[in-house]
């Protein structure tokens, strides 16, 4: 799963990055203007608790990869979008996070000398809808050209006149109503705005006491507008807690209101806007969360864990993370008749503990 952070400069975008990876972006070796990469582990309470249960060799979360783009500037010149070049680091993306300033800072000036959360969110929308226009214009020009336009090349014409006469009108192409085939076509393209997005307001300390930021009415409508999920953190505050030794940070968080950390905020708010769940598997060896789309049949998720068992599928076993959580082993999950064994068409629920039978 693959995820960008994107926002204008001086938005705290990278403390975001350095927060969620627990890694020092400072250190990044790409050169300036380079996107920074770097793995985030979501956390889960359920691994959490059949590691301690099960005592494996190895436990391995579910992660998230994330690319950090350098902040830009707005262009506003809708024919050169200036944040193209930044932009295109993050076309191969699962989803896109917007990182939008709400804190207030004497040391940190806003590039616009305001704080003005709703238009910040619009500003790099719009940069995005430029960069997608740009491209829909380069290759309608390059089809022009060529020396002999085919049935096909006038189909995709079709489809790339009918994205860009959505983004003229400020719409986006990730809520257009498109057939299987004409989205698959739109996914290869990599267009901007059909990457699904949600916005994080990044607060300062005061503003994440009083649960309040400046613009909120305003920015709160926007995202409905644009049908974009909103969550709230304050990284500055979290990256500090983050820092400090285990068993002070569940004190300090508990005292500050953090009721999650924001990985943990930022991957619940991923996973529904994606439509993710993840199921679990468990022993000696290893206790792991898979992540798969919600939907997924047993077979096909047999494959996320290798493509033999997928092949030479037989059945699932399965137990729910509650009955294992509520009984406290796998035998008296048995006794009480909650282990259950399902077939390849089997559809995977969220907090399944998965035991797959193969044979290849």
């Amino acid at each position: 799963m693959k995820i960008g952070l994107i926002g204008l400069n001086q938005t705290g975008k990278t403390t975001l990055f350095e927060l969620l990876t627990g890694r020092d972006a400072g250190a990044a070796t790409g050169g300036k203007g380079a996107a920074n990469v770097g793995v985030g582990l979501v956390p889960d309470e359920r691994v959490d608790f059949l590691s301690a249960l099960y005592q494996p060799k190895k436990t391995t979360y579910a992660k998230i990869e994330l690319t950090d783009v350098a902040g830009f500037a707005v262009s506003g010149d809708g024919g050169n979008s200036a944040a193209a070049k930044f932009l295109n680091d993050v076309r191969p993306c699962d989803a896109l996070v917007h990182v939008i300033r709400a804190f207030d800072s004497d040391s940190v000036i806003h590039d616009l000398e305001s704080i003005d959360p709703s238009r910040d969110l619009e500003a790099v929308e719009t940069e995005m809808l430029f960069a997608d226009l740009e491209m829909i214009e380069r290759r309608i020009g390059r089809i022009n050209a060529g020396k002999k336009i085919t049935k096909e090349h006038t189909e995709e014409m079709a489809l790339l006149q009918r994205c860009y006469e959505r983004l003229e009108k400020g719409g986006s192409i990730v809520d257009m109503e498109l057939s299987e085939e004409e989205r698959a076509a739109v996914r290869g393209f990599a267009f901007l705005s059909s990457i699904p997005r949600l916005a994080v307001v990044n607060m300062d300390e005061r503003q994440w006491s009083a649960g309040a930021f400046p613009n909120e009415d305003a920015l709160r409508a926007l995202c409905t507008k644009l049908n974009i999920p909103l969550i709230l953190l304050c990284a500055e505050m979290e990256l500090e807690i983050s820092r400090l030794p285990d068993e002070d940070k569940e004190m300090f968080m508990e005292d500050m209101g953090i009721e999650q950390p924001g990985i943990a905020v930022l991957a619940r708010a991923v996973y529904g806007l994606l439509g993710l769940i993840s199921f679990l598997t468990v022993g000696a060896d290893e206790v792991r969360a898979w992540t798969i789309e919600d939907g997924t049949i047993a077979k096909k998720a047999a494959g996320k864990v290798h493509s033999d068992i997928e092949r030479g599928f037989i059945r699932a076993e399965v137990v729910k993370y509650d009955s294992i959580k509520e009984l406290g082993s796998m035998a008296k999950v048995k006794e009480k008749g909650l282990f259950r064994l399902e077939g390849k068409e089997y559809i995977v629920a969220d907090g399944d503990i998965i035991n797959f039978r193969f044979n290849v």
